[in-house]
């Protein structure tokens, strides 16, 4: 496991994600082809903030599931990055979630985002998720990406 920083820009050069549906800000630990450590700043002024509730703000479930999808699109491309290949424009789509989601997370907080791979079968590729703050764990689970060629 490395401490890195792989910051905004080089995040928009791998990820096809852009605003208001880009979740990731920054990679700071990777262990190629194994774990990922990613973050996100919530910030208040995020549009899902404004009906998610009003007068008490929380990320929904599902973008939280989509940070840690990009996240582990993150750790698959910075792994063939690694190995001297050039990932920039693989796509890879959602196939499957199996998410628990235990506390809100909330505007002003910094979203921690882990992602472990744990099989990879043809196009498919299986994770283990978590999403965590400094002060509590907000959601845990398991998803699976698809490789898209063409």
């Amino acid at each position: 496991m490395k401490d890195i920083t792989v910051g905004l820009e080089e995040i928009l050069n791998i990820l096809p994600h852009r605003a208001p549906f880009l979740f990731v800000d920054r990679v700071v630990e990777l262990d190629a082809g194994k774990r990922i450590l990613a973050e996100r700043e919530l910030r208040v002024d995020e549009p899902h903030f404004a009906g998610h509730f009003p007068g008490r703000p929380i990320m929904p479930g599902v973008l939280i599931t989509e940070a840690l999808a990009q996240t582990s699109g993150l750790l698959l491309a910075l792994t063939a990055m690694d190995g001297g290949e050039d990932a920039r424009g693989r796509l890879f789509y959602l196939a499957r979630t199996d998410m628990k989601w235990t506390e809100p997370a909330l505007p002003g907080e910094t979203l921690l985002l882990e992602s472990t791979h744990q099989k990879t079968f043809g196009a498919l590729v299986a994770f283990k998720v978590r999403a965590f703050t400094r002060r509590k764990d907000v959601a845990a689970g398991s998803l699976t990406l698809a490789r898209i060629d063409g």
